[in-house]
């Protein structure tokens, strides 16, 4: 049976980061899906199309989507044959983290919608836009999926991704010192061990 590990990154992440799951799947080829959205519109028009340039051949395809990527996959390639995913960090309820990023940036609703977009000093443009779409578009999520999550994770909630998977049926394991960035060889070592252990 051939099996694809389709890896999708997270903002700042490449498809190069695959190279890190090879060796955890002997057997199997592991691709980093090279995308270029920035929005949940663009992945929909851009993912179906990658990821059947992918599969192309293969039994089964397991994703391992990282943050944003995950967020990506979940409005584009919900009717996609894959057999299982594994979210790291995902983010799970956009609206709310607009929102959250407002209240850092003390801008209102009002002043988004009258000036469409306004940067912010930690690196990130709010947009009216996008806060619109993600609101008329909530996550629909039937696919099989395992939940990796950062106790100190600073952009979705505990109670957030726990609700989450809760409502899509999700396992959720939590690794109390982790961060929304696994990164620290103790962080990588419990996500190489959870990874391992899903499939």
């Amino acid at each position: 049976m051939k099996r694809l590990i389709l890896y999708i990154h997270g903002k700042g992440g490449s498809p190069e980061e695959a190279g890190h799951y090879r060796p955890l799947f002997a057997g199997s080829d592991v691709v980093g899906f090279d995308y270029h959205a920035q929005t949940p519109w663009e992945a929909k028009t851009e993912f179906p199309g990658l990821f059947d340039q992918y599969s192309r051949g293969y039994d089964s395809v397991v994703l391992i989507a990282n943050s944003i990527g995950a967020f990506f996959s979940m409005h584009a390639l919900r009717e996609k044959r894959i057999s299982q995913a594994l979210f790291i960090s995902p983010i799970v309820h956009m609206e709310q983290l607009i929102t959250d990023m407002m209240m850092w940036a003390n801008v209102t609703e009002q002043e988004l919608q009258s000036k469409e977009t306004i940067p912010t000093e930690f690196g990130e443009t709010l947009s009216w836009e996008y806060l619109c779409y993600v609101r008329k578009h909530p996550i629909e999520w039937n696919i099989p999926t395992r939940i990796l999550y950062g106790g100190k994770d600073h952009l979705t909630s505990r109670e957030t991704v726990s609700a989450f998977a809760r409502r899509i049926g999700a396992d959720l394991t939590v690794m109390e010192d982790g961060e929304h960035w696994f990164h620290t060889e103790a962080q990588m070592k419990v996500l190489d061990h959870w990874v391992r252990s899903s499939i």
